[in-house]
């Protein structure tokens, strides 16, 4: 295809997402370098980077950012691992069985996410069933601490998104040459040593997709973490994104909100530019 055509073609996608991405980023970067409240909007007070230098010796800041690592550090890794897992054991099935199974893994992926948030956070109220069963197993009562709050948002984002890796990985066993597993078999590969130097392999570009697309969610999780932590402060589960609500919406600091928006959106971008780099090579050595 000629680069003419080619750009033709994608124009419209091009303009469309300069003006969802670059004019709103644009806007966050000059609004950061504002003291802005609800009261001064319409003529907000220039401060450079004095946001900035705000967020960054904000030490609630950098307690969400710490929390917001180990969120990712936890709950990404599970992804890729549960969901490989379970779409290994789906591919084993087939007819009825297999839609029945792929019906259920997939029901907290279909639910709205702050519905599904709050019937787990259900589960855990003196009503809930989960409540019941602790307190019959352990003898004592259920109680809301940070260590327990923390525990539930990423037990939470385990559950709730795991059904995603597990679709995308099925997908891709699916394409997967049977004749290789047969010669494996034939020269008396186990079942192990199939998915460890032939399944793996093949789902590596997958791999790679559900790395950088969970990533980016994670860093970025507030539904789940607003509903089980209800922004209390007690529980010292902020993300950086629950905090960049906090600070503009209950605090009224627009300035600042947007300077952390600024700093979340370069986060960001330092994690994905290495992985994308990194494709982008997987992708020339595989021509």
């Amino acid at each position: 295809m000629e680069r003419k055509i080619f750009f033709v073609f994608t124009s419209p996608s091009i303009l469309v997402m300069t003006l969802l991405m670059a004019l709103p980023l644009a806007m966050a970067i000059w609004l950061s370098m504002h003291f802005m409240t609800f009261t001064n909007v319409l003529a907000p007070q220039w401060v450079g980077l004095r946001n900035y230098i705000d967020v960054l010796e904000d030490a609630q800041f950098w307690q969400s950012f710490e929390f917001t690592i180990v969120y990712i550090a936890v709950v990404v890794p599970s992804w890729i691992v549960i969901g490989f897992i379970m779409a290994l054991l789906l591919d084993q099935q087939s007819g009825i069985v297999r839609g029945f199974y792929l019906s259920i893994y997939l029901l907290p992926f279909i639910i709205v996410p702050i519905v599904g948030t709050i019937m787990f956070r259900q589960l855990f109220e003196p009503s809930g069933i989960i409540r019941w069963l602790y307190q019959e197993i352990f003898n004592q009562r259920f109680h809301y601490t940070e260590q327990s709050v923390k525990t539930l948002v990423l037990f939470h984002g385990v559950w709730y998104v795991t059904p995603f890796t597990l679709v995308v990985y099925f997908a891709g066993l699916q394409t997967l040459p049977q004749d290789l597993l047969e010669a494996a078999g034939i020269d008396g590969a186990s079942r192990l040593q199939k998915i460890r130097y032939i399944v793996i392999p093949h789902v590596r570009s997958l791999t790679l997709f559900i790395l950088l697309f969970s990533i980016m969610d994670s860093y970025r999780v507030f539904d789940s973490v607003y509903v089980l932590t209800e922004l209390n402060p007690v529980y010292k589960a902020h993300t950086v994104m629950t905090y960049t609500f906090q600070t503009s919406m209950r605090l009224q600091r627009l300035g600042k909100a947007n300077a952390m928006a600024v700093i979340t959106v370069i986060g960001i971008m330092v994690v994905l530019i290495p992985n994308l780099y990194y494709s982008w090579k997987e992708q020339l050595a595989e021509r």
